[in-house]
């Protein structure tokens, strides 16, 4: 029996920031059980905009996923980057426990 690791991707998505933006783009990986294995966001410039970045494992449908994202209303522009972006290893370091 093979074991077949899959390698994590960070989507880093810029969206409108209003109300219920987090919950459209949470709600699509959702909807296709995708496991989120980090959320972060934050607002960008004034305020307008914010920045998500999610953290999932690739599969086969994240080029499906990506596309679905990208006509999202809100949703200006989608980037993929690999697992080991800074903003999950960032965090990641901030929340180890020293024993």
């Amino acid at each position: 029996m093979t074991t077949q690791t899959r390698a994590s991707a960070v989507l880093e998505i810029d969206v409108n920031n209003h109300a219920g933006v987090m919950a459209h783009v949470v709600g699509l990986f959702s909807r296709r059980a995708y496991n989120l294995e980090g959320i972060a966001c934050l607002p960008v410039g004034d305020g307008r905009h914010s920045r998500i970045w999610l953290k999932v494992m690739e599969d086969e449908r994240m080029p499906q996923v990506l596309r679905q994202v990208e006509k999202l209303e809100d949703v200006q522009g989608v980037r993929l980057h690999g697992g080991d972006h800074p903003v999950f290893t960032g965090l990641a370091a901030h929340f180890r426990q020293d024993g």
